[in-house]
């Protein structure tokens, strides 16, 4: 009896250990490559429990979820031969399990090394300006250039983000000093078409006021009130000569006074000028 309970004991213990060695747990968001001695089996292997033949089988889970794979900082040069160092990330997901497990060794490093070197040629063939300000297109091509081998792997690429450009500080002190000048530049640019808009205006103002004296005189007058509203103490003001031009024409001339007849001095030959002797004197 007790040989019996012990040989029973032994088979559940085997039985227990077969199942053990056989169920496999399959992720929701993983698929299951089966190889059995070796050699792929044509099913794929979905979420739950699955069986497998404890020594004649293999399961290799491949996760389906997307992943974000960050890129080193590559340093290059660029185009315009200038040394920076620009990092990355790249967002890929699987799409055949069999290709991933059969068709490559390790489909994560060898994304990462296509990334790397797809990076550093990307910064070779661009100028400084389009890493800085034109990144939508590099991420495209970028992205087409990580794209065409990992499809023959079994791995499509979502999308890639070029994220930081670092710059050498002469470069950086450079940048700095060229932006400075352009917006002076701008600055120069506004001011004079100010200038030029401003003496249109007064151009225009001079023309109507030369025709129209009296628009002066309410100038002056304008200017009198501004002034006056400082509270100054002392007022110098301008009279301008276009308004006693004005004064001029608007009054009328004054007759001078008749001036008395002076009479005719006779002057005799040989004789200096001068009053005529009296008596002989």
């Amino acid at each position: 009896m007790d040989t019996i309970l012990v040989v029973l004991a032994v088979v559940v213990l085997g039985i227990l250990v077969l199942a053990g060695a056989s169920v496999r747990v399959v992720k929701q968001f993983e698929r299951g490559v089966v190889l059995r001695f070796g050699q792929l089996r044509g099913d794929l292997r979905g979420p739950g429990l699955t069986m497998i033949a404890p020594v004649a089988d293999r399961l290799h889970k491949v996760s389906m979820q997307v992943v974000t794979m960050p890129v080193p900082a590559q340093e290059g040069i660029t185009r315009d031969n200038v040394t920076v160092k620009v990092d990355a990330v790249v967002y890929y997901k699987v799409f055949d399990p069999v290709r991933v497990v059969v068709d490559v060794q390790n489909y994560e490093a060898a994304i990462a090394q296509v990334a790397q070197a797809s990076l550093r040629s990307i910064i070779g063939k661009s100028d400084l300006d389009d890493l800085l300000s034109n990144r939508e297109r590099l991420n495209q091509g970028l992205e087409l250039m990580l794209d065409s081998p990992a499809v023959d792997w079994g791995v499509h690429i979502d999308r890639v983000d070029i994220k930081d450009v670092a710059l050498p500080e002469t470069m950086k002190r450079s940048m700095s000093r060229q932006a400075e000048a352009e917006r002076e530049r701008r600055s120069r640019v506004i001011t004079a078409e100010g200038e030029l808009q401003a003496s249109e205006k007064l151009a225009q103002a001079a023309e109507v006021m030369a025709a129209h004296p009296a628009a002066l005189q309410l100038r002056l007058l304008q200017t009198v009130v501004e002034v006056a509203a400082e509270k100054n103490s002392t007022l110098v003001l301008p009279f301008p000569v276009e308004l006693l031009r004005f004064l001029e024409r608007a009054t009328p001339p004054e007759v001078p006074p008749s001036a008395p007849e002076i009479p005719e001095t006779r002057v005799r030959t040989g004789m200096p000028a001068g009053p005529t002797p009296i008596n002989g004197r």
